[in-house]
């Protein structure tokens, strides 16, 4: 019935809304949903990544002054700001290398090969006794955090039932969460306990190394097996995931899916701009969005112009620019600038810092809990719409808290509530959903390295939004910046409501035929 056309371009947005109309009918399915509990193990194993990139990100904060004394580099507000923001340098290496590691080693090879960094950089940071050998271990961690994220949204993806993909897939939410919060309480006894950073470190080699051992007893994806040619090692993976009564039904759903496409390895200027994206108007900016923050602006600029021309180019580049640009508004939305320097806005307020840290960690992991909820039953695309709806009322919360439309108590209660709603909305959509979403829309041939290009625009935003945002505080002050982060979530509610398709319950190879052109 369908047949994937490697030249083949769209004519209009209309071929592929009838298409999606078969996500919400349905294709073939088997008589009952297979048992969750099978999955659920390897699962478990692999968010143990997402919780080492969590307790990462936090690891230094409680403890950095402590650290820049004990390493001779206390006032040097640059070196405090490197040993901060140098993980992030090493993500987006490890994040542009994740897809094709993934797709050569395959899924359960890249888990071990992403803790390898983060072993030995954690090992590097707790014992070294300068500053270049702290930067040298971040680097080394940063690695690793990079490489770990779109390959858990991959593995997760890939091995769930349909019908609990978005359970599982708020998961990845809910241990990142976790390992922040795990971070911020191991790093309480720093300010007191003499050399208790070093501890923080060496703690982290423990789920490291945890992850690297129980991937060896995960089952690998199937999807990756099958894309390698081999079949029946596929259907085995299915039957210890799903079930052996649908093992040869997933095969089958895999064969439809694959049937009539190429069969060479993609590369990435078919992503970025070859026959692929020919005769597109933002064919020549992806590419070019990881090497600066005037490109991560000029896909905004041109965001509103994307549903006219878009589906003229194949479904490849539209989803990739899709995914691009859910991360682009999510970093853009102001979510880093929030977890941050979310303790000066509460210390402004009278708050302490380590409160404050608290708040913030319970609003993101309440926020998360419940998208594990109402994920699989509400969709995708409800949770993201409205997450984003939720964000922006937050942010112009926080803006009138900043301006003189309020007085008294008004302003605490506007920039304090503002942000903690701001936080828990966040988690409700806009935090695990793209994460989620875009392996599952994602065609099987591209789905590793697309997930790394898309979250390599994430790595490189969250960047320029933490190094800028201070800076632009100052200069045009909280009430027309928090103005701008809510344009962007206004944005983004514009962009899901045009362009997102719901997936709810509807298998990757159901996704895939649906989202093909027609014959």
């Amino acid at each position: 019935m369908y047949k994937r056309t490697p030249s083949r371009e769209y004519s209009n947005m209309e071929d592929v809304e009838e298409n999606s109309d078969l996500l919400g009918n349905g294709l073939d399915k088997g008589t009952s949903n297979p048992s969750w509990k099978l999955s659920l193990p390897h699962v478990l194993v692999a968010t143990i990544s997402s919780f080492l990139f969590g307790y990462h990100l936090g690891v230094v904060n409680e403890p950095l002054e402590s650290i820049s004394t004990d390493l001779g580099f206390r006032g040097n507000t640059l070196a405090e700001g490197l040993v901060v923001s140098i993980c992030l340098g090493g993500a987006l290496i490890g994040c542009l290398l994740s897809g094709w590691i993934a797709d050569a080693v395959g899924r359960r090879r890249a888990f071990q090969l992403c803790a390898v960094p983060m072993i030995i950089g954690a090992c590097m940071s707790a014992a070294t006794n300068n500053l270049f050998g702290m930067l040298v271990g971040r680097l080394f961690v940063g690695t690793g955090l990079g490489l770990g994220p779109p390959v858990a949204s991959l593995y997760v993806t890939e091995v769930s039932p349909a019908f609990v993909r978005g359970t599982y897939g708020a998961f990845i939410q809910i241990a990142t969460c976790l390992g922040l919060m795990g971070a911020l309480f191991i790093g309480i006894p720093a300010k007191e306990i003499s050399g208790w950073w070093r501890v923080c470190f060496w703690v982290s080699t423990i789920p490291a190394a945890i992850l690297i051992v129980a991937m060896i007893f995960c089952a690998e994806s199937p999807h990756w097996l099958y894309k390698q040619g081999r079949t029946s090692e596929a259907e085995a993976e299915f039957e210890r995931v799903l079930g052996v009564s649908e093992a040869k039904f997933a095969i089958s759903q895999l064969s439809r899916a694959d049937r009539g496409d190429d069969t060479e390895t993609v590369k990435l200027s078919e992503l970025l701009r070859g026959r692929h994206s020919k005769g597109v108007y933002f064919s020549c900016f992806i590419p070019r969005i990881v090497v600066g923050v005037s490109h991560c602006c000029y896909l905004v600029a041109g965001f509103f112009r994307f549903p006219k021309v878009i589906f003229y180019s194949r479904v490849h580049f539209a989803v990739v620019f899709i995914g691009s640009t859910l991360f682009a508004l999510q970093q853009l939305s102001g979510i880093n600038a929030v977890f941050y320097f979310s303790s000066t806005v509460f210390k402004s307020a009278g708050v302490p810092s380590d409160i404050a840290n608290v708040c913030i960690g319970i609003a993101n992991l309440a926020g998360s809990i419940v998208s594990m909820v109402l994920m699989d039953k509400l969709g995708r695309k409800v949770l993201l719409f409205w997450s984003f709806f939720g964000m922006a009322i937050s942010m112009i919360l926080q803006a009138t808290g900043a301006s003189s439309l309020v007085s008294n108590m008004g302003p605490l209660y506007f920039s304090v509530g503002g942000m903690l709603l701001f936080v828990l909305t966040f988690a409700l959509g806009a935090g695990p959903v793209p994460g989620l979403l875009l392996p599952e829309i994602f065609p099987g041939r591209i789905r590793a390295k697309a997930m790394a290009i898309c979250m390599s625009v994430h790595w490189v935003i969250n960047f320029f939004v933490g190094l800028l945002f201070l800076r632009l505080l100052e200069k045009l002050g909280p009430q027309l910046l928090y103005s701008m982060f809510a344009t962007f979530c206004i944005m983004a509610v514009i962009f899901v409501k045009r362009n997102v398709v719901e997936t709810k319950g509807k298998s990757l190879q159901e996704i895939e035929i649906a989202l093909l052109p027609q014959e």
